[in-house]
């Protein structure tokens, strides 16, 4: 029996990005926090990168700019509580 397109080792690892990206911009906190802290290093510098330019940039929907701008609140409190 082969393997159906959307059980797919690809399709998988999208469906993993989607659910990464859902927690992400959830406007949840915690899942806000817990998402961004199972990524390695330069994945959190790419995420943060990129929430940055959703929050800011032309081009995206107010929907979208919220959870973004949103996200980085958690993230910097997320920072501050690694630093006290």
């Amino acid at each position: 029996m082969s393997q159906t397109s959307e059980h797919s080792p690809h399709n998988q690892g999208r469906d993993q990005l989607e659910l990464l990206w859902d927690d992400l911009l959830s406007r949840q906190p915690e899942r806000i926090k817990s998402a961004f802290t199972s990524l390695d290093a330069s994945s959190r510098e790419s995420v943060l990168i990129h929430l940055q330019h959703m929050a800011k940039d032309a081009g995206w929907q107010p929907e979208q700019r919220l959870s973004a701008s949103t996200a980085i609140q958690a993230l910097q409190d997320l920072s501050h509580q690694v630093e006290e």
